[in-house]
């Protein structure tokens, strides 16, 4: 009885190392731009702004084009 749980230990010991690395490898990749030139031009971006876009995904209202609405609204969630 005593060998079978140590057995079942090491499996799951082993099945959580081996998750660890599969999900270690996939978050790395994640950053990663491809050779395909997705990338997003940050030139004449404010220091801010481009910290904005690397921690939180946020893009400038100026950098995206900006459409009629959201100058006619003042560039606000929801116009007001």
């Amino acid at each position: 009885m005593e060998v079978k749980k140590n057995i079942l230990m090491w499996i799951v010991i082993g099945v959580l190392f081996l998750s660890v690395l599969f999900l270690t490898f996939k978050a790395s990749s994640i950053g990663k731009v491809s050779a395909t030139g997705n990338a997003i031009d940050t030139t004449g971006w404010t220091a801010n702004e481009v910290m904005n876009y690397e921690m939180h995904g946020t893009i400038p209202a100026r950098a995206t084009g900006g459409s009629s609405a959201s100058t006619a609204s003042g560039g606000m969630v929801g116009g007001c």
